[in-house]
C-alpha cells in the first residue's frame, strides 16, 4: 500500500486540512498503543465505549503520525499534522476499505455462521495455500472495524482472498458485504451466539445471508429453514449425512480418526479426517465442499484433509524456565498475524529483554527481499532484543539484522541451543506449523503438572468494558488484583489493565504492589491494608496508602517528615457502616486537623466500602452509607479546601447503585465474570477454565470402595476415571462425595469418594472417555457461582483458593 493525499481524500470523502499534501500512507491503524505507529500510518480516531482515538492524537503526532482521520481536529493539534475530516471516522474506515477492495478483483470466499468460521477460514488457508497467495483474516479480525483492517491488508501479489464476517444485530452485515464483496459464500452452522441481538432465530440467519446477496455459489450444510430464506436465484452447493443435497457424506468412527464416504453425483471416494468430534467433523466437511467447488482431484482432497490438524486459536502466555514468560503462537507465520502478535508481546512483555523465535514468513503477497524488509522494521520498531530465525529463507534475509541468530529448522535449533541462553526475558514463539514450534514451547515452558488455569484475556476486556458501560464518560475506574489477581495471576491481569488505559490497581499489602512495580507496572497502585513497617518500602516503589486512623496518619506523615516528602498521595478511608476499617464520624475532626495546613501528604483520594451493595433486602442500608459518605467527604473537603476523587461503589455498587459512582469507581470480583445476580452474570464472560486430564480410567465391579474412608461404596459396575487434581491445588474437599462433577466431553462425571490431597475420582460410566482425555473442573460448567452456592460460600473463595502450584496459562482470541 502507498497511497497519495488526494486518494485518502477520495476514499473517506474527507475535508483536508494539513500542512503536508505531498506525503503518503502505507498503513492503517486505530490503536494508538501499537509500537508500528509511523510517519506513513493513516490514524482512525475511533470512538469507543469509554475512549476516543482523537484523546491520543497529541501523542502520536509527538511519535512522529502525520495523517489522521478525525471528526473535529484537537484544538492543540492543529496545524501539526495532516487530518481528514469527516462526520464519522468508523464509516469512513469501512468506505476507504470499501474503495480499496475495488482495486482487486481476485475471487474471494466469505464465510459467516454463529461458529466454526475461524477454523474453516484458517483450515482452508492450509488446503489452498500450495496453489494460491491467499489474503485471509487475521485471528477472528470479522467485525465492523476488523474487516476493513484485514481487506486493508491486500496486495497486488495476492490472488484468493477468505475473510469471516460476524455481526452481532441488525444492520451490519450489509456494510460487510459491500466491503469484501464475496464470490463463494459458505455459511457454517447457526447456534445461539449473539442471540440477544435479534428478535427471533429467522430475522438472525435473514441478517447472515446479507452477505450471499452478490455470490456466485454458496455453500452450506442442507438445512430447509436457512434454503427457505435464501434469495432463490442464488446458486447453493449443499451437503448433509442424508440424502437429497448436492453432496452426501457418510461418517465412520476409525480410532481417532473418521473416515467420510463422499457421494458427488457419480465421484464417489472416501477420505480420512484425525478428528472425531462432531464440529471439527462439520468443519472439515465444509473445507471439503470448497475442494470440491474449486474441482480438486480426489487424490488432493485425500491428501489435504488427511493433514488437517487442531486449531490453536489464541496467543497464549506461559510461564517459561529461568523466570522467563513464553507467548506461544505456533499455528501460523504470515505478515498480518506477526504485526498482531508483536502488540500482543508489547502488552504482555514481563521483562525489558524481548526475544523473538520466528520461521520463515509465509503467504505475505509480497517478494522476499520486500517481505523481510518490512519484517525487520517491524521488528525494529518493537525494540526486540535477539531474534531467533529458524528456516532457510529468513535466514538468508535477516542476515544483517542486529542480534539475528539463523538456524536451518528447528530441530538444529533445539539441538544446538541451551536452555540456560533464556533468562529473565519474554520470548514470543511464532512459527508456521510445518516447523512443529510446539517443541520450541515444550523445550522452553516451565514443567508444571497438566493441571492448568486458563485464563481468557478477551473475557478480561469484555467484563471491563461491561461495567464501563455502566459508568459516565468521565468516571475513573480503579481495578482490584489483590490475592494474587482473585486467583488468576496478579501481574498478567496487571499488565493487561495497564494497558486497557485504567486509572488505579489496589492491592491488599505493599508486597504485592512491589512485585508489579518489579514487573514493570507504571499505573497507580493503592495499598488497602498497609502495615506502618511497610511505610518506607512503599515510597520507594511509589506506592499510595490507604490511610484508615490517626495512629497510621502519624506514622505516614513521621515517614514523610523524615525522607522530605512533599505531597506524598494518601487515600483517606471513612467507615460509613462496614467496620472493617476506616475513620468513624466521630474522628473526622481530628483527622482535619492532622491534615490542616500538612505539606508532607495530600489527599488524592476519599473513599468507603459498602458491606451489602448485594443484597436487595439491605437497599435502605446501603443508601444510608451512600449518605453518610456523602455528607462526611464533604465536610472534610470544605474544611481543607480541596477536591479529591470520590469513591464508594464496589461492583454489586457499579451494577445496583450508578447514581452513587462520584468520581470514580472500584471493580473487583466482576472482572473475573462473578456478578451477584443472574442478570449481571449473564452479560459477563467467564474468565478462569480450570481443567486437567484424566491419569486412569479402571472398572469397579459392584461393592467396592472408592477413596478415603470407604465413604463411597459401589452398588452397580462402575467405571471411574482418576484426576490429578486434589485439595492442595485448591478443590474442597466437601465438593466430593457425590456433592460435585466435572465435565468431561461435554457430560457430567460426578465425583465418588473423597477429594484426596492431589487427587480425585469420577464416575465416567455412561461417557466415552479415554485416558488422556480433558476434564474442565470449572468454568462455564460448573461455574464457581454453582460450586460456592452448594458448599454455602461466595465464588471469592472458590477462585482465591486455587494453589499457585496450579500452572496459569494466559490467552487471548
Amino acid at each position: 500500500m502507498s497511497l497519495a493525499i488526494k486518494n485518502i481524500i477520495s476514499a473517506t470523502s474527507s475535508r483536508f486540512e494539513g500542512i503536508h499534501p505531498d506525503c503518503e500512507i502505507d498503513n492503517v491503524a486505530i490503536d494508538s498503543r501499537s509500537l508500528q505507529n509511523n510517519s506513513g500510518t493513516l490514524f482512525f480516531a475511533l470512538p469507543g465505549q469509554n475512549r476516543d482515538g482523537h484523546d491520543y492524537i497529541t501523542q502520536l503526532i509527538e511519535k512522529g503520525v502525520l495523517n489522521f482521520v478525525v471528526t473535529n481536529i484537537p484544538e492543540n493539534a492543529f496545524g501539526k499534522a495532516n487530518f481528514f475530516v469527516v462526520e464519522n471516522t468508523l464509516k469512513a474506515l469501512q468506505d476507504f476499505a470499501r474503495w480499496y477492495r475495488q482495486h482487486y478483483t481476485f475471487p474471494v470466499i466469505a464465510i459467516t455462521g454463529s461458529c466454526g468460521k475461524t477454523i474453516v477460514k484458517e483450515w482452508l488457508n492450509y488446503l489452498l495455500s500450495p496453489d494460491y497467495n491467499i489474503i485471509r483474516s487475521p485471528k477472528s479480525y470479522n467485525s465492523q472495524v476488523g474487516v476493513p483492517l484485514s481487506i486493508i491488508g491486500i496486495n497486488e501479489k495476492h490472488n484468493l482472498g477468505i475473510f469471516e464476517a460476524g455481526i452481532s444485530t441488525v444492520n451490519e452485515m450489509q456494510k460487510l458485504e459491500e466491503i469484501i464483496r464475496p464470490e463463494i459464500g459458505i455459511l457454517t452452522n447457526i447456534g445461539s451466539a449473539h442471540d440477544e441481538g435479534f428478535t427471533d432465530r429467522q430475522e438472525k440467519i435473514q441478517e447472515k445471508l446479507k452477505l450471499f446477496e452478490n455470490c456466485k455459489t454458496i455453500i452450506l450444510k442442507k438445512d430447509t429453514e436457512v434454503l427457505k430464506l435464501l434469495n432463490p436465484g442464488l446458486k447453493t452447493f449443499t451437503w448433509s449425512f442424508d440424502d437429497g443435497a448436492d453432496v452426501k457424506i457418510s461418517p465412520t468412527p476409525m480410532g481417532n480418526a473418521t473416515a467420510l464416504d463422499i457421494s458427488f453425483g457419480l465421484n464417489k471416494f472416501t477420505a480420512s479426517v484425525p478428528f472425531i468430534d462432531e464440529a471439527s467433523i462439520e468443519n472439515a466437511i465444509t473445507s471439503l465442499m470448497v475442494l470440491l467447488h474449486m474441482g480438486y482431484s480426489n487424490e488432493i482432497i485425500i491428501e489435504r484433509l488427511a493433514g488437517l490438524y487442531p486449531m490453536e486459536l489464541r496467543l497464549q502466555v506461559k510461564n517459561g524456565i529461568n523466570g522467563c514468560t513464553i507467548i506461544d503462537d505456533t499455528y501460523s507465520s504470515d505478515y498480518q498475524s506477526l504485526k498482531i502478535a508483536l502488540d500482543f508481546l508489547e502488552q504482555h512483555k514481563t521483562h525489558e529483554k524481548k526475544t523473538v523465535i520466528l520461521s520463515d514468513v509465509f503467504q505475505s503477497g509480497f517478494e522476499a527481499g520486500i517481505l523481510y524488509s518490512k519484517v525487520a522494521s517491524l521488528l525494529q520498531s518493537h525494540n526486540i532484543s535477539q531474534v531467533i530465525g529458524i528456516g532457510e529463507t529468513i535466514s538468508r534475509e535477516l542476515a544483517d539484522f542486529p542480534n539475528f541468530y539463523p538456524y536451518a529448522t528447528t530441530q538444529e535449533f533445539l539441538a544446538h541451543y541451551r536452555a540456560n541462553a533464556f533468562d529473565n526475558e519474554t520470548v514470543l514463539v511464532k512459527g508456521a506449523r510445518s516447523f512443529r514450534f510446539d517443541e520450541i514451547v515444550v523445550f522452553l515452558e516451565e514443567k508444571t503438572h497438566e493441571t492448568v488455569l486458563e485464563i481468557n484475556l478477551n473475557a478480561i476486556v469484555h467484563n471491563l468494558n461491561f461495567y464501563k458501560s455502566r459508568l459516565k464518560p468521565q468516571t475513573k475506574i480503579m481495578v482490584m488484583v489483590k490475592a494474587f489477581g482473585y486467583g488468576s495471576g496478579s501481574y498478567e491481569i496487571a499488565k493487561l489493565l495497564s494497558h486497557q488505559k485504567v486509572d488505579y490497581l489496589g492491592v491488599a499489602f505493599a508486597d504485592e504492589g512491589i512485585a508489579l512495580r518489579n514487573a514493570g507496572i507504571n499505573t497507580p497502585i493503592i495499598v488497602m491494608n498497609p502495615e506502618t513497617s511497610a511505610f518506607a518500602a512503599m515510597a520507594a516503589y511509589n506506592l499510595e496508602p490507604e490511610i484508615y486512623s490517626a495512629k497510621e496518619l502519624r506514622a505516614f506523615v513521621a515517614l514523610a517528615q523524615q525522607k522530605n516528602l512533599s505531597d506524598y498521595p494518601i487515600h483517606v478511608k471513612l467507615d460509613t457502616g462496614m467496620h472493617r476499617l476506616g475513620f468513624m464520624e466521630n474522628q473526622l475532626e481530628e483527622l482535619i486537623d492532622l491534615l490542616r495546613n500538612n505539606n508532607f501528604v495530600s489527599v488524592k483520594s476519599i473513599f468507603s466500602h459498602l458491606s451489602s451493595s448485594d443484597v436487595p433486602e439491605f437497599r435502605d442500608f446501603t443508601l444510608q452509607q451512600i449518605e453518610s459518605f456523602d455528607r462526611w467527604s464533604q465536610r472534610i473537603i470544605d474544611a481543607l479546601e480541596i477536591n479529591p476523587i470520590r469513591h464508594i461503589l464496589n461492583t454489586s455498587g457499579i451494577y445496583n447503585y450508578p447514581q452513587a459512582q462520584y468520581d470514580m469507581v472500584r471493580l473487583g470480583i466482576g472482572l473475573y465474570g462473578v456478578g451477584n445476580d443472574e442478570q449481571e452474570r449473564s452479560q459477563l464472560e467467564t474468565v478462569g477454565t480450570l481443567k486437567t486430564v484424566i491419569l486412569q480410567i479402571k472398572d469397579i465391579v459392584s461393592g467396592e470402595s472408592i477413596g478415603y474412608s470407604r465413604r463411597f461404596i459401589t452398588n452397580k459396575p462402575m467405571r471411574i476415571a482418576t484426576l490429578p487434581i486434589g485439595y492442595a491445588d485448591g478443590i474442597r474437599r466437601a465438593w466430593g462425595n457425590e456433592k460435585g462433577y466435572v465435565l468431561i466431553n461435554g457430560k457430567r462425571a460426578t465425583i465418588t469418594g473423597t477429594i484426596s490431597m492431589d487427587m480425585m475420582m469420577v464416575d465416567v460410566t455412561d461417557i466415552e472417555c479415554r485416558e488422556g482425555d480433558t476434564a474442565i473442573i470449572f468454568g462455564k460448567s460448573p461455574s464457581v457461582v454453582e460450586m460456592a452456592q452448594a458448599l454455602q460460600t461466595i465464588p471469592y473463595e472458590i477462585l482465591t483458593g486455587i494453589s499457585q502450584r496450579v500452572k496459569r496459562v494466559f490467552y487471548k482470541e
